[in-house]
């Protein structure tokens, strides 16, 4: 990949509470995965009442630090796109697939 056009799409976004989700879409321009063994959550949910992001925007996996996950190579995401919502965390990737 060389571009952030390039990288998997947020398709979906589940979380209420976090400040970048706006009608079950991500308005970050990227987001970190990140985790423990077993587990990867949405390391750029912010727990705010007031909305940060971008006005227009289709969000982006920018890092993934699931180095376990199958979609995972050199930690970038190679999945088509990927899901947040509540999982193990309240803001989970719900693509997430343990090797």
């Amino acid at each position: 990949m060389s571009s952030l056009a390039e990288m998997p799409t947020v398709s979906e976004c589940s979380v209420e509470g976090c400040s970048y989700n706006d009608h079950s879409h991500c308005h970050a321009a990227a987001v970190t995965i990140a985790g423990s063994p077993g587990d990867a959550h949405c390391a750029t949910f912010i727990p705010l009442s007031s909305k940060g992001g971008l006005d227009k925007v289709i969000s982006h996996v920018g890092a993934c630090q699931r180095a376990d996950c199958s979609h995972n190579s050199s930690l970038e995401c190679t999945a088509s796109s990927v899901r947040v919502g509540a999982g193990t965390d309240e803001a989970d990737c719900l693509t997430y697939d343990p090797q």
